[in-house]
């Protein structure tokens, strides 16, 4: 399963905050959403994240098996 907890320890880090991503960047509210959701987003909103951010794609997902 595809999760988002190390976007939020790198936007943490950062000098961004989820109102500069929505309101500065552009990324949609409901694309934050889904990050908190650990649903599916596409990979060229992983690709603005990482540019924003300036961080590499392994900072934003992390695969973790699924035991179901």
């Amino acid at each position: 399963m595809i999760k988002y907890t190390p976007f939020w320890e790198t936007l943490k880090n950062s000098s961004e905050s989820t109102y500069t991503l929505i309101h500065k960047h552009n990324i949609s509210s409901a694309t934050i959403d889904r990050l908190r959701k650990n649903q599916g987003i596409s990979t060229m909103k992983i690709d603005d994240l990482c540019r924003i951010l300036d961080c590499r794609v392994e900072d934003i997902i992390v695969y973790e098996k699924d035991n179901n």
